[in-house]
């Protein structure tokens, strides 16, 4: 990893004149801290990383991480088709039928499935929805992975329903031993591509101008086998969007009605 930020370090200096030196810091919070501490300046971060910078005004995102063209994906809540809940999701039209506080709020007093406390998709994002509506649910059981979510909506023997990314129900992982899952786990209201994945920020105590300029080297570095090579050793990304700040107010929206402490989300997601 470190050998791959020389390669990328040594590319953005080709381009823009600027000496870069490379770090692998101890956690992700360590590393939002030194953007606080002005001892760093370009990072990749996750979701909560760049949540918690952008909060405290050290940030500025530059180019999102994206997969299928896409720099954002969505969510869903799931539940058994014999639960007997109304799905306000039309999977022909591929969309919703009603607006989140009409769907949700027959989950009142129902007990959800999430994947882990830490999953934007699978906890945050959708627990953040239904504390804008104002549904309160009973204690939800904590599963290790978004397959086991489906599993066990499945199962009918854990929860009432669950939330998981678009579509954890079609997982490799479920084929084999649920082949009628998509007619037994049905779609009760999806979540809009919000959730981001990955991105590169930058220091807001760098002026505009490198910003710019550093943008634009990240994007030509992804034209070279070289460079992408070295971006996806690095930083897991096989392909960059530009992205904007305002691009994140809606999942900023859904984390603070969570109610979760980004801190400590962000140290959930530390191995």
């Amino acid at each position: 990893m470190i050998a791959a930020g020389e390669v990328i370090a040594s590319f953005i200096e080709s381009r823009t004149g600027y000496r870069l030196a490379t770090v692998a810091p101890p956690s992700e919070s360590a590393l939002v801290e030194a953007f606080g501490s002005n001892n760093a300046h370009i990072a990749s971060l996750s979701p909560f990383a760049y949540m918690l910078a952008r909060r405290n005004g050290w940030v500025t995102a530059l180019l999102g991480s994206a997969r299928d063209e896409q720099a954002f994906y969505g969510a869903q809540f799931i539940a058994n088709r014999e639960e007997g809940l109304t799905a306000y999701f039309d999977p022909v039209r591929n969309e919703n039928t009603a607006e989140s506080v009409q769907a949700l709020k027959q989950f009142e007093g129902k007990k959800p499935c999430w994947s882990d406390a830490a999953s934007p998709s699978g906890y945050v994002v959708p627990l953040g929805l239904l504390n804008q509506a104002q549904v309160a649910t009973r204690s939800g059981a904590i599963l290790r992975g978004q397959p086991s979510v489906v599993r066990a909506v499945y199962a009918q023997d854990i929860c009432d329903f669950g939330a998981t990314f678009i579509d954890a129900r079609q997982s490799p992982a479920l084929e084999s031993d649920y082949p009628d899952v998509l007619d037994r786990v049905i779609v009760i209201w999806r979540i809009p591509a919000v959730i981001p994945y990955e991105n590169i920020s930058i220091s807001n105590l760098l002026p505009l101008e490198m910003h710019r300029v550093i943008q634009r080297a990240f994007i030509d570095l992804m034209l070279t086998a070289e460079g992408k090579s070295a971006m996806q050793t690095a930083y897991g990304m096989d392909a960059l969007q530009i992205v904007e700040n305002e691009m994140y107010d809606e999942f900023e929206e859904y984390v603070r009605a969570s109610k979760l402490d980004l801190p400590s989300l962000l140290d959930d997601l530390e191995p």
